[in-house]
C-alpha cells in the first residue's frame, strides 16, 4: 500500500481504502480502478491524496473491527464538526460530553487490539479528523492505564478540543508550507487562544484545561531543548503520545506519513518527551506488525511476519524471502540486536502469480 498525493493519481490505479463523499455516502470500494471521474472527485473534495495498491498487490484482508472503525470515524466527523463549531461561535459546550462518552463506549473499554486505520483527509477537515483520531487513541489507551471514568472521559474532551485553536488559523497561513518565524509566532497565539477558550467552554471540568494546557507546554519546553519532563498529570502524557502518533502516521501537505513502526520507533528513543507507560499502552491498543505483514529488518533482509510478539514488538517470527528460513527475532541469545527497522514501502520484490493467466495458456 502507498500513499499518493492528489496531483500524481493516475487512471487505473487500485484503491487502497474506500473513497466516501461529505455526507459519508460510499463512492468508490476498495479495489475499483481510479477513473478520470474518479481522480476529478478526488480533488473536488480537496482530499490531500489517497493509499493506492500496487500493481500485484493483493486487497488486504478486513476484519469486522476494521470495517467499523471506518464506518465510526466517517460518521463521527460530522459530529466533532458541529461540536467543534459550536464552542468557537458560543464560547461554550452543547453535546461535548455526549460525543465523549460514545467514543469512550465504542473505543474505551475494549479489551482487544484492533488496526488503527487512517482515514483520507482535506485541508479543510484535517483539524477535525486528527482531533477525532486523537480522541479514540487516548480512550483505548486510558482503558489500558486503568483511568478512572471522569478522568477517563476528560481526557477524551480535552482530545477532542486541544487543536480547537487551528481553526482559527487564516487558511493561507494554515497552508503555507514555509512558515517564517512571525508566521509561527502567530500559530502559536491562536493555538494558545484555543486552550483559553476551552477553558472558558468548560470552566465546570478544570481538568481537561489542564490537561490541554499541560501537553502544550510540554512542547514548548521540548523545543527549547529542556529535557527534564515537567511534572505532567497522566492525561497530558496519554494527549502527547495520541496526538503526534496519529500526526506522524496521517496524510499531510508537508511530508510523507510514517509507518507505524518508525513512528513507534521515533518515540521510543524520546522517553523525556512520550511516556514509556503511555507508549506501553499504545503498544497493548494496536496492531504494530500483524501477522501477514511485510517488513525489512535492520541486517536489509525482507521477509513476512509468521507470528507477533506480544513481549517486543519490534522481534517477531519472520519468514525470510531471501531462503524461506524462519527467524524468530524473539530469541535474542541467537540472534542479537537483529529487529524490524520498518514496514516494506513497496512490494516489488515479491512474487504473485497470477493464476488466471497460468490457466489462459493452459486452456
Amino acid at each position: 500500500m502507498l500513499f499518493v498525493k492528489a496531483e500524481d493519481l493516475k487512471v487505473g490505479m487500485r484503491l487502497a481504502k474506500p473513497i466516501y463523499n461529505k455526507k459519508g455516502v460510499l463512492l468508490y470500494e476498495r479495489d475499483s480502478k481510479l477513473t478520470e471521474q474518479g481522480i476529478a472527485s478526488v480533488k473536488n473534495f480537496g482530499l490531500i491524496g489517497i493509499y493506492i495498491l500496487e500493481p500485484a498487490e493483493p486487497l488486504p484482508p478486513m476484519t469486522n473491527d476494521d470495517i467499523a472503525f471506518e464506518k465510526f470515524q466517517a460518521v463521527a466527523v460530522f459530529t466533532i464538526v458541529d461540536e467543534l463549531q459550536y464552542v468557537l461561535q458560543h464560547g461554550r459546550q452543547s453535546k461535548m460530553y455526549t460525543f465523549a462518552e460514545n467514543i469512550l463506549k465504542e473505543y474505551g473499554r475494549l479489551n482487544h487490539k484492533i488496526n488503527f486505520v487512517q482515514n483520507l483527509r482535506s485541508k479543510e477537515d484535517f483539524i477535525y479528523k486528527h482531533s477525532l483520531n486523537v480522541a479514540i487513541l487516548c480512550a483505548m489507551i486510558g482503558h489500558k492505564m486503568g483511568l478512572r471514568y471522569e478522568e477517563h472521559r476528560d481526557l477524551i474532551i480535552a482530545a477532542l478540543i486541544h487543536d480547537i485553536g487551528k481553526l482559527n488559523v487564516p487558511k493561507a497561513l494554515l497552508d503555507k508550507k514555509d512558515r517564517t518565524p512571525e508566521d509561527k509566532y502567530e500559530m502559536k497565539r491562536l493555538e494558545k487562544d484555543g486552550v483559553r477558550l476551552s477553558e472558558d467552554a468548560f470552566a465546570a471540568t478544570p481538568n481537561i484545561k489542564r490537561m490541554v494546557s499541560q501537553a502544550f507546554s510540554e512542547y514548548d519546553a521540548f523545543e527549547r531543548g529542556e529535557k527534564e519532563a515537567s511534572k505532567l498529570v497522566i492525561g497530558s502524557r496519554i494527549l502527547i503520545v495520541a496526538n503526534d502518533y496519529d500526526k506522524l502516521t496521517a496524510m499531510s501537505n508537508y511530508m510523507e506519513p510514517k509507518s507505524e513502526i518508525a513512528t513507534l520507533k521515533q518515540m521510543l528513543k524520546h522517553p523525556e518527551m512520550y511516556d514509556p507507560q503511555v507508549l506501553d499502552a499504545l503498544i497493548q491498543s494496536i496492531h504494530f506488525l500483524p501477522n501477514g505483514c511485510c517488513v525489512e529488518l535492520s541486517n536489509g533482509e525482507k521477509g513476512l511476519v509468521l507470528q507477533a510478539n506480544e513481549s517486543d514488538v519490534l522481534r517477531p517470527m519472520v519468514l525470510c524471502f531471501s531462503d524461506n528460513s524462519i527467524v524468530n527475532l524473539a530469541m535474542t541469545g541467537l540472534y542479537g540486536d537483529l529487529e524490524v527497522k520498518d514496514i516494506m514501502k513497496t512490494l516489488d520484490n515479491r512474487y504473485v502469480i497470477d493464476t488466471k493467466t497460468i490457466d489462459s495458456f493452459n486452456a
